[in-house]
């Protein structure tokens, strides 16, 4: 009989933690949103300003990419090396303006939105005043741009015709979030570790779990002993 009444206490215990492990958070949803990116020599960093802040010398690779992303932890980069001298080898220097080099990609398929379709990655040398914007020099080879009302990105050379930094669900398709509205941002995250393994929150309700169920086992055995 004790050991009976052992194997059923485990067997609860097992069972809480299951449950625990297996309520874990929904798939998070994303936004669908141009990001601006700035060269770090052979790779892209996040920017930290926006476009039209951010004034490159000459000499300077910017980047922009469309894609859909929970944060600024996992967007997407472009997929072309900021590479100056390839990108501007057609332009050559002129006095009294700086070359910055342009990657805009549009991103894939799957990130476009419905009944829309991305056009190629393409690059641009874009030839402007000393004192222009990295949204300056965007405008001088990638119009029409399309900006919402409090200055966020929304479209480059026409792409995509609406939306702009739009929520979309966590299935994998794209829809947009019906609680959402069309001039959401994505949101950073600090805590955002990209592991894929159960959250601290999981983890802690685990350990309590186990240490209820060992408690009344131990609990059990006093009475019956």
């Amino acid at each position: 009989m004790r050991r009976a009444g052992r194997a059923t206490a485990l067997l609860v215990v097992l069972g809480a933690v299951l449950a625990v492990l297996g309520a874990g958070p929904a798939q998070a949803a994303g936004y669908r949103y141009w990001s601006f990116w700035e060269s770090s020599g052979s790779d892209w960093t996040y920017a930290t300003q926006g476009p039209s802040l951010v004034r490159p010398d000459d000499g300077a690779v910017q980047g922009f990419r469309f894609s859909v992303s929970e944060d600024s932890q996992d967007s997407a980069k472009p997929r072309r090396a900021p590479e100056f001298t390839k990108i501007c080898a057609d332009t050559p220097a002129k006095d009294g303006t700086k070359r910055i080099a342009l990657v805009i990609d549009p991103g894939t398929a799957s990130d476009a939105p419905v009944g829309e379709t991305p056009p190629a990655l393409r690059t641009a040398c874009a030839q402007v005043g000393p004192d222009a914007s990295a949204a300056e020099a965007l405008a001088a080879v990638a119009k029409p741009l399309r900006y919402s009302s409090d200055a966020m990105l929304c479209a480059i050379t026409g792409y995509p015709d609406s939306g702009c930094g739009e929520q979309v669900s966590g299935d994998g398709h794209g829809t947009p979030a019906a609680s959402e509205s069309a001039s959401a941002a994505p949101a950073e995250s600090a805590a955002s570790s990209g592991s894929g393994g159960p959250s601290a929150g999981v983890l802690v309700g685990v350990g309590a779990v186990l240490l209820l169920g060992i408690a009344a086992v131990v609990q059990a055995r006093r009475r019956r002993g």
